[in-house]
């Protein structure tokens, strides 16, 4: 009999330390130890952004004043990566060795008991972390060789000539910027209207003429009825009627959450595992966290999610986590976009009264050998002046958002927000001036 049973090593693994710490019996289960850290460390944001990083390297050398060329090695890349991510895994195993760890397939088959390995285990809280799978559409005969998904474009050894990215999703973006820098033609397939739906007009516009800047072809509303390997390479039909062949197809239509796990009536499933604002799912004692809620798919706030029910089991009575104040990024090159709190859309949509500021990069000399000149930052506040929000398009996004999550966690409002003076030359200041404009 455990205390607490995780299951799922993903960010599950950063609660089950803080338990074990505070005197608890745990177990965790991972289907393979190889990949404990989960899907982040060893498949997604670490890896993939330790590729942005060098075929950054490729387009900041694509200029005047730099002579010669560069290429990426894609075999030592991915000898790199392979290292580092072993490095890593080491790291978190030795972390993970005050408490059980258990190799195989948890399944909930009854309230408080996990199966795994053909035994039935029981813990007093059980607190599931199974993450999400990559989305693959019907008529798509993924093959991981010329149709693949995100997984093995870490594993390439080689790069395309040509590659077509269907969605345009956090995923897709990121790996448009990645393969058009490093010098691969890429197409884009968009099943929408426009590459960034839920951002800011002028920000989506401006993502837009970024990636046809590095020379990725945008078709939009051209959703893939069927897609196919052929010795002539992948031959894609499109819902449109027409039709044509590329030579390896990257599908990123998104994530759905691994339910797998539950096999007892008492834990309701829909789009993801039911759970409310604690994560307790609909059977007491039993939580779930991270992608399989199907509330937020990120690393970040999986471990967050982690951590607050951990705390809660251990009695501290934690705050209750608010998914809107977590920073959400897409990862694009030169310029990233990222948001914390409500957007301009979303605003609309729940018919909130706000103010907008709006700030353009090319009002700053820092911008023009940045690459930053289409950049914008736009904040929020209500009525009474409180900061609702901001989305920034810029580089390095994802950190200068930072300086927006901490005002919505504490509840600043504009006013005090403009007492804060930030660097010069950077792109903060920016931000800074949106403050000051509201």
């Amino acid at each position: 009999m455990y205390d607490i049973i995780y299951i799922g090593g993903g960010l599950n693994y950063a609660g089950a330390i803080v338990a074990a710490k505070n005197g608890k019996k745990v177990a965790l289960i991972e289907s393979d130890m190889n990949q404990l850290g989960g899907v982040c460390l060893h498949k997604g944001c670490i890896p993939s952004k330790m590729f942005l990083h060098y075929s950054n390297i490729i387009y900041e050398a694509q200029n005047e004043i730099v002579e010669g060329s560069l290429r990426l090695d894609m075999k030592t890349l991915f000898e790199k990566k392979e290292a580092l991510l072993k490095s890593v895994t080491k790291v978190v195993q030795k972390q993970c060795s005050h408490f059980e760890l258990i190799e195989g397939k948890g399944k909930l088959v009854a309230p408080h008991k996990v199966e795994v390995n053909g035994e039935v285990i029981e813990g007093e809280y059980i607190v599931i972390g199974t993450g999400s799978l990559p989305f693959i559409p019907d008529g798509v005969a993924y093959n991981a060789k010329d149709i693949i998904i995100s997984d093995d474009v870490l594993n390439l050894q080689k790069l395309p000539k040509k590659i077509s990215i269907y969605g345009t999703g956090a995923i897709g973006l990121e790996m448009a910027s990645f393969f058009a820098t490093a010098g691969v033609e890429v197409t884009l397939l968009n099943r929408h209207e426009k590459v960034l739906k839920n951002a800011h007009p002028s920000i989506e516009s401006a993502m837009q003429m970024q990636l046809e800047k590095l020379g990725v072809n945008i078709l939009h509303n051209h959703p893939i009825s069927k897609a196919t390997s052929t010795k002539k390479g992948v031959h894609l039909s499109y819902e449109d009627g027409s039709n044509n062949y590329t030579e390896m197809l990257l599908v990123a239509t998104g994530r759905r959450p691994n339910v797998d796990v539950v096999g007892c009536n008492e834990i309701e499933v829909k789009h993801g595992i039911v759970s409310d604002a604690y994560f307790e799912t609909t059977l007491e004692k039993h939580y779930a966290i991270g992608d399989c809620n199907g509330k937020l798919q990120l690393a970040h706030a999986a471990r967050a999610e982690a951590l607050n029910v951990t705390q809660r089991i251990l009695g501290e009575k934690p705050h209750t986590l608010n998914l809107e104040h977590v920073v959400k990024f897409i990862h694009t090159l030169p310029m990233s976009y990222a948001v914390v709190g409500k957007t301009k859309i979303q605003l609309e949509n729940e018919n909130i009264k706000y103010k907008e500021s709006l700030v353009t990069l090319n009002q700053f000399t820092y911008s023009v050998y940045n690459h930053a000149s289409k950049g914008i930052m736009v904040s929020f506040v209500d009525e009474e002046g409180f900061i609702l929000g901001a989305e920034i398009f810029a580089p390095n996004a994802e950190e200068l958002i930072a300086t927006v999550a901490m005002s919505l966690a504490g509840e600043m409002d504009v006013a005090q927000a403009k007492r804060t003076i930030l660097a010069h030359p950077t792109f903060s200041e920016a931000l800074e001036r949106t403050f000051y404009k509201l």
